[in-house]
């Protein structure tokens, strides 16, 4: 072969490798929720998935791996390849509260993942059994205070966002009620339409549209304003019962060492359409607020929220192992 077919060949093979590199994505890409469908985490990463989808022109689907508080979702994405083809939209729960509840956690938030930005806020209600014998929050507080040990809750898991709140709440109010943990918020809310249980602490999607038919009772928001999803639902604080305030939220991420200029088609995607007009009406309806935070910013704000709940977690008591 001679110098210039060499040179010639050695051309074209760069270009095929650049265009190559430059076809992200070029097959479907996977979020991985380490809750079941239904609850919250789920009901953003369907809205995300489908508006990624519209950006990047290539399918994208929601993979539910239910299990451990999100512990089993959140590992098998630090365990894929750092392709860009699996993503993980995580919470509070997941990449905050963890690594202070469990002391053998499998992953390390801030370095075993590679954070794209925060999507969104969702907010923490408190909701009671329609026959419980409360009509606000400081009634609940003073009919459990009345009867210590009497009532339970349930959560969607041990160590998650609505459990820990609870505990909090109860720290603060100095209740004494039973945890009943389920694998995930819809089998909770279903015991707690069904009596098994008395309250719960969860999220907006997975209340609110069972509070409107009447099957239970939901008595405040546990944020600084009321939601717009519930407008008449008091704030703990308008209600009387201390100054709490325990957003969650919902954010997404990639397998560390995933490729700079994947990470920022993924961001650009992300930011071309998910302040659309019809994200805030889903995310409201959902009870929750749409953010786009740059992948720098979510960084900084995940090591905030791991010393903030760690501190809840020691204040709380709240053990998991």
């Amino acid at each position: 072969m001679t110098p210039y077919l060499r040179t010639l060949l050695g051309s074209w093979l760069l270009g095929t490798a650049l265009v190559a590199q430059a076809a992200y994505p070029d097959k479907p890409i996977r979020i991985v929720v380490g809750f079941p469908p239904g609850q919250a985490t789920d009901m953003v990463a369907r809205v995300l998935a489908k508006k990624l989808q519209d950006a990047l022109q290539q399918p994208v689907f929601v993979d539910n791996k239910p299990g451990a508080s999100g512990i089993i979702g959140t590992e098998m994405v630090v365990k894929a390849p750092p392709d860009g083809y699996t993503l993980l939209v995580g919470s509070s729960g997941t990449l905050a509260i963890n690594p202070s509840l469990y002391s053998k956690l499998p992953y390390k938030p801030l370095t075993d993942l590679t954070h794209i930005s925060q999507i969104a806020n969702v907010p923490l209600f408190l909701a009671v059994n329609k026959d419980f014998p409360a009509q606000s929050a400081a009634d609940f507080v003073r009919e459990v205070k009345a009867q210590p040990g009497k009532f339970s809750y349930g959560s969607a898991g041990s160590g998650v966002t609505s459990h820990l709140t609870m505990e909090l709440f109860k720290q603060q109010a100095g209740l004494f009620i039973l945890h009943v943990p389920y694998k995930g918020s819809p089998a909770a809310v279903t015991d707690l339409i069904g009596g098994q249980v008395q309250a719960m602490v969860d999220t907006g999607p997975a209340l609110l549209a069972h509070a409107k038919n009447g099957k239970l009772r939901v008595l405040a928001v546990a944020s600084k304003t009321r939601n717009e999803a519930a407008p008449q639902v008091p704030t703990l604080a308008e209600a009387g019962v201390g100054n709490f305030e325990a957003p969650a939220w919902l954010s997404l991420a990639a397998p560390k060492g995933t490729p700079k200029e994947v990470i920022d088609t993924l961001y650009k995607a992300l930011s071309s359409n998910w302040r659309d007009p019809d994200v805030k009406e889903q995310l409201v309806a959902l009870g929750a607020e749409a953010l786009l935070t740059r992948p720098d910013e979510m960084q900084k704000h995940l090591e905030q929220e791991i010393k903030r709940w760690a501190l809840a977690v020691k204040v709380s008591g709240a053990q998991v192992d």
